[in-house]
């Protein structure tokens, strides 16, 4: 068993988390249940993922949950693609999260690659 909290990929997913909780308020009311909930939804899946894989027994399900955090890291990829793309987000917030979002996968595929 882990401790999550001592994994850099899994810092950078908890404040990344943290910043499209806090950017997704500015979405539209109509969107409550659309994309900002499911935007929500997949950027706390990534953290969740890890904390779940460190709960196991073996490193073969650990690395499964990292596999699973890695789509999940895709999966907000292009939801912030996507609300860049109508207008729910600024170019330079798409900028600045999309890049932390390719780290966060890179070191995702970085540590499973080791395990």
């Amino acid at each position: 068993m882990k401790d999550y909290k001592k994994l850099s990929f899994w810092v950078k997913s908890h404040s990344f988390a943290k910043e499209i909780y806090k950017i997704t308020t500015s979405f539209p009311k109509a969107e409550e249940y659309g994309i900002k909930s499911q935007l929500k939804r997949a950027s706390l899946s990534i953290p969740t993922n890890i904390v779940e894989g460190c709960g196991r027994e073996s490193k073969k399900e650990f690395k499964r949950f990292l596999v699973i955090a890695s789509g999940s890291a895709a999966e907000v990829e292009y939801l912030l693609y996507f609300s860049y793309e109508i207008g729910y987000i600024t170019e330079s917030a798409h900028v600045d999260l999309n890049k932390k979002v390719i780290e966060i996968k890179k070191m995702l595929t970085s540590y499973k690659n080791k395990i």
